[in-house]
């Protein structure tokens, strides 16, 4: 158990990143909400709207079913009589998801049955909790606005009642959160204001944009939060919002080429750490069957005329090294943002490994976001391709999404096809870590430091892929004959073969196998092609 000054530290640690813009609204809204029950009306809107000019690029998977059977985060249920929009037995991700109205872009569903489902929705809206909440709203709006569209309906009901929600969107954007569900909601806003014609929605849309934008996106493309399917989901979204702007000509000022120029700098982050085979890094909160596939985004922004090209990664903290090979993607990086670290993981010098474009060392993944010890260890540092010591995490994570104590990068050198850095996640128990990776053509070199008054016995873990089924162990070295492949541990005191629980998605894992390489203050990693100083052969 913690003690007290330790709790204290910890939600010091934790609340001291935020931003004063964070810590006002979070006041803000629970004072205002408790004094001031809100309503808005629909006065001098037109509710008769020919809609928008649409075309669906990127269509939902197949989440509904005929019989409502409903399937979100691979969980299906079935609503034998009426459909309850507040069903929260799989926990709230999966309520949010059947708020967000996806299935609407299911082509094969009727559009008289999602516009039943539509007015099945409004009718029951006074009893929905979850999805009256920014983010669901925000995804729900865009949604019914793309269906409505696509469709060419006209219905006053329904667009009285969209009109409602944005109104209601607008009076409670997340500025309390920020990150990318500040931005989604900005996303929903320009929808709505092109939707409505709505001059109030298009100011506050554009001006959430355009300063989140350039706060989100880094230098060399990637979204913030550092989390590869989130930028899938991000640069969908924006793609459809430089759709929506190109075809429908309402507004016209310097919006779009803004939307422009960052959609093909994150298509030109995602295309260079892509792998061969189409698939992206399972870093941070990173899963399957969330995002559209690379490939998919591609088509769809060569579609709408953006050009892009792979570009240098700094700023995200990430590196990635191929050739005919391998690829080799690592992680020296901070946790991002400071004040929005929800996504992170406490995995500091982690790094994923394709050999002959398959998977071989693995980042773990996720398979839930309830705050549960499932949770917990997928995001602690003995659940990534690095090193523990002394038994700690790198990175205080707690409570499902935060972060306390954090390792920070405290030096970096890199020159062609090499890069060292340190951290201070172990500084509490005065030890500087130091990892460096060099590449060759058949091997990678890993060199593992811990700079410090003493000695530690420390853990370096590497997790496999579940199609590496038989490993090969001797005292120094492993052999895994499917991808001829050795990987010696020089300076290891113990190698222990375990199994670990690799996510397939949500609520879906696999056993695998995962090393943990005992060793103390120092150890060399060798993966190289062929059987290389192996004794066990």
């Amino acid at each position: 158990m913690l003690r007290i000054i330790d709790l204290v530290k910890m939600f010091y640690n934790t609340i001291k990143y935020l931003k004063a813009k964070q810590l006002y609204y979070q006041i803000f809204y629970r004072l205002r909400n408790f004094i001031i029950k809100q309503q808005f009306d629909n006065k001098n809107i037109n509710l008769v709207i020919d809609g928008l000019v649409w075309k669906n690029f990127i269509f939902s998977d197949s989440t509904l079913k005929k019989n409502r059977t409903f399937t979100f985060l691979n969980i299906a249920h079935k609503f034998n009589e009426s459909i309850d929009w507040n069903y929260s037995k799989y926990g709230k991700l999966w309520t949010y998801n059947l708020n967000y109205f996806d299935f609407l872009n299911q082509p094969e569903i009727t559009a008289i049955k999602r516009i039943e489902l539509i007015r099945d929705y409004i009718l029951k809206y006074h009893l929905i909790k979850d999805g009256k909440e920014p983010y669901p709203t925000s995804l729900r709006a865009i949604n019914w606005i793309k269906f409505i569209s696509a469709e060419s309906i006209i219905d006053p009901t329904i667009n009285k009642f969209l009109h409602y929600d944005y109104k209601r969107l607008s009076n409670n954007i997340e500025y309390h959160l920020l990150g990318n569900h500040l931005l989604e909601n900005g996303f929903s806003l320009l929808f709505g204001a092109y939707y409505f014609e709505n001059e109030e929605f298009y100011f506050l849309a554009k001006k959430i944009i355009q300063e989140e934008l350039e706060e989100q996106i880094l230098v060399d493309g990637a979204h913030f939060e550092l989390s590869p399917m989130y930028h899938q989901i991000l640069l969908r979204r924006l793609l459809d919002c430089i759709q929506l702007v190109k075809n429908n000509a309402w507004e016209i000022d310097n919006l779009l080429p803004l939307l422009k120029n960052k959609a093909e700098i994150m298509l030109s982050w995602l295309e260079t750490i892509t792998y061969k085979d189409g698939s992206i890094p399972m870093v941070n909160d990173s899963t399957y069957n969330i995002a559209p596939r690379s490939e998919q985004l591609f088509c769809y922004a060569s579609s709408l005329g953006l050009n892009w090209s792979t570009i240098l990664l700094t700023e995200s903290g990430y590196r990635k090294f191929s050739n005919s090979k391998y690829e080799l993607f690592i992680d020296v990086g901070n946790i991002g943002p400071k004040y929005q670290p929800g996504h992170a993981h406490s995995d500091t010098f982690n790094f994923e490994l394709y050999v002959n474009k398959m998977p071989l060392i693995v980042d773990t993944g996720i398979s839930t976001y309830e705050k549960n010890d499932i949770r917990q260890i997928q995001r602690s540092t003995s659940s990534h391709n690095t090193v523990v010591v002394n038994e700690m995490n790198q990175s205080q994570v707690w409570g499902g999404f935060r972060v306390g104590n954090r390792a920070n990068i405290i030096s970096l050198m890199e020159e062609h096809n090499f890069v060292e850095a340190s951290h201070n996640g172990y500084i509490k128990i005065g030890v500087i870590h130091k990892r460096s990776f060099s590449f060759k053509k058949d091997n990678i070199s890993i060199k593992d430091f811990l700079i410090g008054p003493d000695k530690y016995k420390s853990y370096a873990y590497l997790h496999f892929h579940p199609n590496i089924e038989n490993i090969i162990l001797d005292d120094k070295s492993i052999y895994i004959e499917d991808f001829d492949i050795s990987i010696s541990f020089k300076g290891s005191k113990k190698i222990e073969q375990l199994k670990y629980f690799y996510s397939l998605g949500f609520n879906v894992q696999e056993k695998a196998i995962k090393l943990k390489i005992i060793f103390i203050n120092e150890l060399e990693t060798t993966i190289s092609t062929g059987k290389i100083n192996f004794n066990g052969i």
